[in-house]
């Protein structure tokens, strides 16, 4: 058998691009212990059966018709062309992904787990008081509309991409995106039952910071896949840099979320710290090839601070995210698109232009706001359309007893756990709060 060197590069890339596609779904068992661990155990099999299900829904969903949607040939504003029928031996429906060689099945499954990052996103932000009806429902509408027809205008062809908006891997079309929607559905379903009180925020505690690390850890080597495996070919030097200013900014976040948490907290909060991590590594994904050495470590540095600040700023204005999901995947998917204008630079990156600080003038960073405006104000409306749809049909909030009384025994009929905490706590819930229903005898 003849191998050519072309054969042999193409191979090589295939390989490459699945692996980094690995890579990137078994961040879903990252996602899937941070979320349950930093929730109440009553409500661990809840989160932990929507993390799991929602790439099944992913998968199904995208490859029917957000596939098309979002790579397909259409207009600057949809792909019109590429639908399910055609995805495996439809290469010449798909002229935005001509760029890369490797067969349309790796590009899909690769384009496939980012669109099934995009609806965990949302997860963390909506647990422990949304049905997992409407949670599943929600899913199908972001993987087969939502995030297809945003993500169409930057990755796909569309308008923003003809302005020149950069997002090399997903700062924006995965995690802003995910972000946005998260945001309006934690609006519209208000937070759990004594969250806020007259006297202000109450702590409703992590049940297992143990599962918490282990997560932060899987989606940290994760993102080894998610950044350098978006060049989706074997490309020695861009690997290699990508893989650095991501793990660069990854720690600067850590570094600076434990420093940030110390000074307002007085001690180190551990899920602070953990979310700073992420929060680097959602702000390095859209700049991770533009930026040198040290603007990665400045922009992750910041991004930890970030998420520290909006988690206390989304408290106060009284929005309810157990996991943090908003302040790591919303506030730092902005900030990361937008220090592409700020940061890039030609000197000591993969790319031949520059940002404001080196020199580049406004022009990169009026392009990422408008890239972020448009984005933020379509998924916002199309996320409240959808949830408001949903809640007139299925209802979105679990009834007040079983939020009480837990998802998982509401829900799913089963625990996390073999032990049960005995007492009926609802503790969360200020005594004048407390719903008129007979308490269970043991609550898990």
């Amino acid at each position: 058998m003849e191998l050519t060197l072309e054969s042999l590069k193409l191979s090589l890339d295939t390989v490459w691009v699945l692996t980094a596609a690995f890579l990137v779904f078994f961040m879903n068992a990252g996602f899937a212990l941070v979320e349950s661990g930093l929730c109440q155990v009553k409500n661990c099999v809840n989160i932990l059966a929507k993390n799991y299900i929602v790439f099944a829904i992913s998968t199904v969903s995208f490859f029917l018709l957000g596939f098309g949607l979002m790579f397909g040939n259409g207009n600057p504003f949809l792909g019109l062309t590429g639908f399910a029928p055609s995805l495996i031996n439809g290469s010449a429906s798909f002229t935005s992904l001509e760029w890369t060689s490797v067969p349309m099945a790796a590009k899909f499954f690769f384009q496939l787990v980012f669109a099934g990052t995009a609806a965990t996103i949302v997860s963390g932000a909506v647990a422990e008081r949304i049905r997992l009806g409407a949670f599943l429902a929600f899913s199908v509408i972001i993987t087969a509309l939502i995030y297809p027809i945003a993500g169409h205008w930057i990755w796909g062809g569309g308008f923003l991409s003809a302005l020149g908006f950069h997002d090399f891997a997903g700062s924006t079309v995965v995690h802003s995106i995910g972000g946005w929607a998260a945001l309006t559905g934690a609006i519209l379903l208000g937070p759990r039952l004594g969250k806020f009180t007259a006297t202000g925020s109450h702590t409703i505690r992590a049940h297992n910071m143990t599962s918490v690390t282990l997560g932060g850890l899987i989606l940290w080597l994760g993102w080894f896949g998610f950044n350098p495996g978006s060049t989706m070919a074997a490309d020695p030097k861009a690997i290699a840099h990508i893989a650095l200013t991501t793990n660069l900014a990854a720690a600067a976040g850590t570094i600076t979320a434990l420093l940030a948490s110390w000074k307002l907290q007085k001690k180190p909060d551990l899920s602070m710290i953990v979310n700073g991590t992420l929060a680097g590594l959602v702000a390095i994904t859209a700049p991770c090839d533009a930026v040198s050495m040290i603007g990665a470590l400045a922009i992750g540095g910041i991004a930890g601070v970030l998420a520290v600040v909006a988690v206390f700023t989304f408290e106060r204005l009284k929005i309810d995210d157990p996991v943090g999901a908003l302040s790591v995947h919303l506030v730092n998917g902005v900030w990361g698109t937008l220090a592409y204008g700020l940061f890039a630079t030609s000197a000591g990156s993969l790319v031949a232009v520059d940002g404001l600080l080196y020199g580049g003038g406004l022009s990169l960073l009026r392009t990422q706001a408008i890239g972020v405006a448009a984005v933020a104000a379509f998924v916002v409306i199309a996320s409240a359309i959808s949830w408001a749809a949903i809640r007139a049909v299925f209802g979105l909030r679990v009834p007040v007893a079983e939020e009480v009384e837990g998802l998982d025994i509401g829900e799913h009929g089963m625990a996390a756990y073999d032990f049960v905490f005995e007492s009926a706590k609802a503790a969360t819930l200020p005594a004048f709060t407390k719903p008129r229903v007979r308490e269970p005898a043991m609550v898990f």
